[in-house]
């Protein structure tokens, strides 16, 4: 059975680098864009846009879900007091790891995986927790991969200026500068 792997995206600084990786290993793979946490919508459709434009330079396919923020308010909205790495971000996790193993399950993907752990500002051990879950439910593998390491923070980093990709100065769900 050949493999097929999905990436949930949550934007292109993080993914860029995930990409370049997988296409150089010859890995059959769509990035998957499902970030309901995104405010404000503006600031939802510039990381979308950033996501599309690099997939489309490196010939990925590339899916944009449905932008649910009444689902995330009401399972998440009330906990934006929560710090970062806290009850909010592991919902919020679980929330987006789902549509996102429904989604792989109904489409013939054979694994899923997620740059959600890239960023230094995320624990990458909880979003494997939530994915392991997630993975059950949905009989479906999570590529538990840690795309930080072997220099994969350093070539996101690099290939993100390179290409001058547009930079958020927050997650998504909690602006610090708005």
């Amino acid at each position: 059975m050949e493999q097929k792997l999905l990436l949930l995206s949550c934007c292109a600084p993080c993914s860029v680098g995930v990409i370049h990786r997988l296409k150089q290993a010859g890995v059959q793979f769509t990035v998957l864009f499902y970030n309901p946490n995104i405010r404000p919508f503006e600031e939802y459709q510039k990381r979308c846009q950033e996501n599309k434009r690099i997939c489309l330079e490196e010939n990925i396919p590339f899916v944009e879900l449905e932008y649910n923020t009444t689902l995330w308010n009401q399972e998440c909205g009330h906990l934006m007091n929560e710090p970062e790495r806290g009850k909010r971000c592991q919902i919020c996790f679980y929330l987006r790891l789902k549509r996102t193993a429904e989604y792989a399950k109904q489409n013939g993907f054979t694994h899923f995986t997620s740059v959600l752990g890239i960023s230094r500002f995320k624990d990458f051990n909880q979003v494997c927790s939530v994915a392991q879950e997630i993975s059950q439910l949905y009989q479906i593998p999570y590529d538990m991969t840690n795309w930080r390491k072997n220099g994969g923070l350093e070539l996101a980093e690099k290939l993100g200026k390179e290409k001058q990709l547009y930079r958020q100065s927050y997650c998504g769900c909690k602006p610090r500068s708005i």
